[in-house]
Parts: structure tokens; C-alpha cells; sequence
């Protein structure tokens, strides 16, 4: 007599369930991994986050490294690099890019400046960036005058935030703050938008 071929269970491993997965280092959601936004002759608020082992970006030695990129990467590809401001773990920036292959382009060239300069300062090796930049397409003078104005003035929101005074003056470690010796950190804007855009926002206010 044949003996029955024995079933043998097996083990239901892996499929979409709740809970599977690689779990979050960080409680911030990181930028999507999705297609950029496509435009064309575009300004952006662009946003760079550092990872936690990484030291306090406003101090003089990270500022300095910070800015000799700055300096090398403000205009490439047709991208410029108009307005930053340097907060203790990221990177506010409003730039021009003429697209976004040459915006990647030229962010992937900044970055890596930035952490090679950084990882020489803390002498160590490894990523700096906690993920991949966000970048939010302007397109309004009243946008853009805002994000302007909210760059510029981080210090100020990050200070409100902590229930701190707010500080007063400009801030020493954003684009606005006066340099007179090195060369410039920033590119001046070609475009419509953050060239007369911006200046008729404030205008029509101040009338």
C-alpha cells in the first residue's frame, strides 16, 4: 500500500501587512521618492536636512566649510544660488535653475562640496545629508517674497518655535549678512520672478 504524500505547511513569510518593513530612523517623513517637478526657468525654496551625528552647522568652523562651498557652487549649470541661511541641522536656499536636470545637476554638485568640506572639519568620512533636498517650485511674487522674507528671517521662526527671544538684527549666518572680503557666496537673480517680481510685491505693500 502507497502511504499518503504528507502536506507540509509553509511558512507564510514576507507580503504586505502592517508594521513590515525597515523602521524609521527619524521621526521627520523623508522626501518622497517620486519624479521632480519639471519647470522651466524656475525659482525655488530648496531645503537640506544633515544627519544627527553630523555637528551644529552655526558654528564658525561648519559656517567657514560651508561657505568655501558656497563660493565654488553658487553658479553652475545655469543654476544661482540667491539667498541661504544656515541653521544648527539645515540648509535653507533660494535658487534659479533653468530646469530640473540641471537644478539635480547642480545640487548634487554643491552637496557634495559641502560634505566634504563639513566630514574635514569633524575628520570623518561618511553621507552627511539625511536624505535627498526637497525643492518647492515659486509662482507668485507673493510666494516668492515670502519665502524670501521666511529664509532670511529662520533665525526668528526657529527661536519663536523654542519659545525663545526673538533675536534682532540679521542674521550672521544667512546670505544677507554683510562680507567684505572672499568671494561672493551667492549669484545675483537673471529672472522675472526674484528680479522684479519680488521688488513690485514689496512696493504694492508699502503703498
Amino acid at each position: 500500500m502507497k502511504n499518503a504524500q504528507q502536506e507540509l505547511p509553509f511558512r507564510q513569510w514576507g507580503g504586505a501587512r502592517k508594521g513590515a518593513g525597515r523602521k524609521r530612523q527619524s521621526a521627520r517623513a523623508n522626501v518622497p521618492h517620486r519624479p521632480r517637478e519639471e519647470f522651466r526657468k524656475g525659482a525655488l525654496h530648496v531645503t537640506l536636512r544633515i544627519r544627527r551625528e553630523v555637528w551644529n552647522l552655526r558654528t564658525h568652523r561648519c559656517f567657514r566649510a560651508l561657505q568655501r562651498a558656497f563660493a565654488a557652487g553658487c553658479e553652475r549649470f545655469g543654476f544661482r544660488l540667491v539667498h541661504f541661511s544656515v541653521q544648527g541641522n539645515h540648509i535653507h536656499m533660494i535658487v534659479e535653475a533653468p530646469d530640473a536636470e540641471a537644478l539635480a545637476r547642480a545640487m548634487k554638485g554643491i552637496e557634495v562640496r559641502m560634505a566634504r568640506a563639513l566630514n574635514k572639519v569633524m575628520d570623518r568620512s561618511g553621507p552627511v545629508f539625511a536624505d535627498r533636498y526637497h525643492a518647492h517650485v515659486l509662482t507668485s511674487p507673493r510666494e516668492a517674497a515670502n519665502a524670501v522674507r521666511y529664509v532670511l528671517e529662520n533665525w526668528i521662526v526657529h527661536a519663536m518655535r523654542n519659545a525663545d527671544p526673538a533675536p534682532s538684527g540679521v542674521d550672521p549666518f544667512c546670505s544677507a549678512a554683510v562680507r567684505e572680503c572672499g568671494p561672493p557666496l551667492v549669484a545675483q537673480p537673471r529672472w522675472w520672478l526674484l528680479c522684479v517680481g519680488i521688488r513690485k510685491r514689496i512696493e504694492r505693500l508699502a503703498a
